[in-house]
């Protein structure tokens, strides 16, 4: 493990915020996360926040490559008041001009030029911008790629590595792999041979079918619509399937299997192997359980997920502060479960 991950630990997401809302609104923007959510977050004895935000904040699509004060007022402060209460961040820039996870059909990011140096020129100018910082600030170079193969986000990724360090060389980068950030994809990455300062991340939501349950945006969630225990079996599983073959080879599996820690640490063997054969450090940048699971069931994966990630020294940051479904906190910011709190927040 590189030695800046040790304050890079425990962290939480603070999507939804710059990130992911429902439309570009600044009083959104300066209220949704303020100073006393930071302070609650340190509180709780975490090292670090990882901020997703939208180039939308940053940069008009009808003013390419002009980038706006205003919005990157909300990352100076975040970070301001992360050094305020001794928090690190990760910068994750969570959509690109030209792409997002969530609008796989019409993304231009590999089609388009223009799409390609804006995407550049954003990172050369949030290096610039944050060049006098320490070991406080990563950049996340994109989050969840998505595409058919890794070669075409492999050669882009190290386009922008070298962009990011030919002005800021000791700047910690963290890179992830294809479809969705898998852990199944870590072997994919292109490895970046001439820098130390590459942290590579995954995500890790498994098994979907307990974190994801009844998830409305997913259309077998949704259809099979079952409270699921962690640990434990999926209820009618195996006579849904068999009357939605549909899902079938997907699901299979967990007809007959339960779902407890033995299974997740052979669903995380794909980190350890990556550590073990490139000597690399990695990273969870997200996972989390749906808020609508039942909240035992939701501290015992966690806590689980927690142990193994603490034995391995892999650092990672839950999935998310404040709602989108996974929230630690309600709307405002109150604490949902304390049991919960406690043990993300474990070092």
């Amino acid at each position: 493990m590189k030695k800046i991950m040790e304050n890079y630990q425990a962290g939480v997401n603070l999507g939804g915020w710059i990130s992911q809302y429902r439309k570009l609104d600044h009083e959104h923007f300066r209220t949704f996360i303020v100073e006393d959510d930071i302070r609650q977050i340190a509180s709780w004895g975490m090292d670090h926040v990882r901020l997703p935000f939208d180039y939308p904040v940053l940069e008009d699509d009808e003013r390419p490559f002009e980038y706006k004060e205003d919005g990157f007022a909300y990352l100076d402060n975040c970070i301001e008041w992360c050094k305020k209460y001794g928090l690190n961040v990760i910068l994750d820039l969570h959509r690109a001009p030209g792409y997002f996870f969530g609008t796989l059909q019409s993304n231009t990011l590999f089609e388009d030029k223009t799409m390609e140096d804006r995407f550049l020129n954003l990172w050369r100018t949030i290096a610039k911008r944050y060049a006098n910082e320490g070991d406080n600030i990563m950049f996340e170079l994109l989050n969840e790629m998505v595409e058919p193969t890794s070669d075409r986000w492999n050669k882009l990724a190290h386009k922008a590595i070298k962009a990011i360090h030919e002005i800021d060389s000791d700047r910690y980068i963290v890179y992830g792999g294809n479809h969705y950030n898998s852990i199944n994809e870590l072997k994919n990455i292109d490895l970046v041979k001439d820098s130390d300062r590459i942290i590579y991340t995954f995500h890790f939501y498994h098994p979907f079918l307990f974190t994801h349950q009844r998830a409305g945006w997913n259309q077998f969630t949704r259809e099979y619509n079952a409270v699921i225990e962690y640990p434990g079996m999926c209820p009618n599983l195996k006579e849904f399937l068999e009357a939605n073959p549909q899902y079938y080879e997907w699901n299979k599996f967990f007809i007959d299997h339960e779902m407890n820690k033995d299974l997740m640490i052979q669903d995380m063997q794909p980190a350890v192997d990556f550590m073990e054969s490139t000597g690399e450090t990695v990273y969870c940048g997200e996972y989390g359980v749906i808020m609508i699971a039942p909240l035992q069931s939701r501290i015992n994966w966690h806590r689980d997920f927690i142990d193994i990630t603490k034995e391995l020294k892999i650092g990672r940051a839950c999935w998310n502060y404040k709602v989108l479904d996974f929230g630690l906190v309600d709307h405002n910011s109150k604490v949902i479960s304390e049991e919960l709190v406690k043990v993300v927040s474990a070092k």
